[in-house]
């Protein structure tokens, strides 16, 4: 079966790190892609005024997933339309730290939950009055006992224990109160064990003790926030990969933006992508394949090369090619 993959680079070390990890998909024994390359981003909105152009939606609304590198000062107008085309409801973002890599805090191994479709992402702002704006934060029932089933589920299914639902139900009594009761009502129904905690609360145990942690169901502004914390625990943004997941598609993208700083440079560290690419093997049932990709970058991360971000001087191209080399 071919599976059919629309491949988005967009701006900055997109154009790097996403052809890297094609190139590792394609070193895969057994798993037949096709990939079609299609534009977004801020070069693409001053070449033709729209930075997500509508056949790049339709193209990630009907393939079997979608690879997304980055965008520049367009972001929100090209990944929040591209989760939508693929009717995520749930962001997941590992954030685990590596042999090889000088890591603040080794012990960590953490999957946050992001709920990915409401809260203060929900685009409903305005300006009522000259210097008075006001943005709306929208939370159901229904959103948020679905990103809870889901959280429950990716915990048991991938052998973690401690499941925290992040919240701040003190302050945001109504909206965010909605949110833990309906996450505690599904794991309540489930028997599951599991904890609570305010957001900022857990921000600081998160970097105190973060091998307490296993699974953070969040709202989606915590969950953002949350997860690039985490980041900082185990070596950088260039380790984070992240699924954005619908009930059929999936939008699979690093963590890191455009980094217009090195873009161009051939320095970017393409890990987050691989890794995001072997996120999209295992939605599409390829368990061992994105074994295999996981274990081939975990290898090259214990023992080199490495990129700068990592301490290292390696290129793009030299750690892809030992991706592809361990494959």
């Amino acid at each position: 079966m071919t599976e059919d993959i629309v491949v988005v680079p967009g701006d900055g070390i997109g154009q790097e790190v996403v052809p890297a990890a094609v190139e590792v998909l394609e070193a895969l024994d057994g798993v037949d892609f096709e990939f079609t390359e299609y534009d977004a981003g801020d070069e693409t909105l001053a070449e033709t005024g729209e930075a997500l152009p509508e056949e790049t939606y339709e193209a990630a609304a009907s393939a079997d997933a979608t690879l997304f590198g980055a965008a520049g000062e367009s972001a929100a107008d090209v990944i929040l339309p591209l989760r939508e085309a693929v009717d995520s409801f749930a962001n997941v973002r590992p954030a685990r730290a590596y042999p090889g890599v000088d890591a603040l805090r080794p012990e960590t191994d953490l999957v946050f939950v992001r709920e990915n479709t409401e809260g203060v992402y929900s685009g409903i702002e305005s300006e009522i009055a000259d210097g008075v704006t006001t943005l709306t934060r929208v939370v159901t029932e229904d959103a948020s006992r679905r990103i809870a089933e889901f959280g429950f589920d990716y915990a048991e299914q991938n052998g973690y224990e401690d499941v925290t639902i992040a919240h701040k139900a003190n302050v945001m009594r109504v909206t965010d109160g909605a949110f833990l009761d309906a996450c505690e009502a599904v794991g309540d129904e489930r028997g599951a064990d599991y904890d609570d905690a305010l957001m900022d609360a857990l921000a600081m145990h998160l970097l105190l003790r973060p091998e307490e942690y296993g699974v953070v169901i969040a709202p989606n502004l915590a969950g953002d926030v949350l997860s690039d914390l985490a980041a900082g625990l185990v070596g950088g943004l260039g380790l984070l990969p992240s699924a954005n997941v619908g009930s059929e598609r999936g939008l699979f993208e690093p963590v890191h933006g455009s980094a217009p700083d090195i873009a161009g440079q051939g320095i970017a560290n393409p890990c987050a992508t691989v890794l995001s690419a072997a996120m999209m093997l295992d939605h599409l049932g390829y368990g061992e394949a994105a074994a295999d990709v996981r274990d081939a970058v975990e290898g090259v991360l214990a023992e080199g090369p490495h990129t700068p971000d990592l301490g290292g001087d390696a290129s793009t191209e030299d750690v892809t090619a030992a991706i592809v080399e361990r494959l």
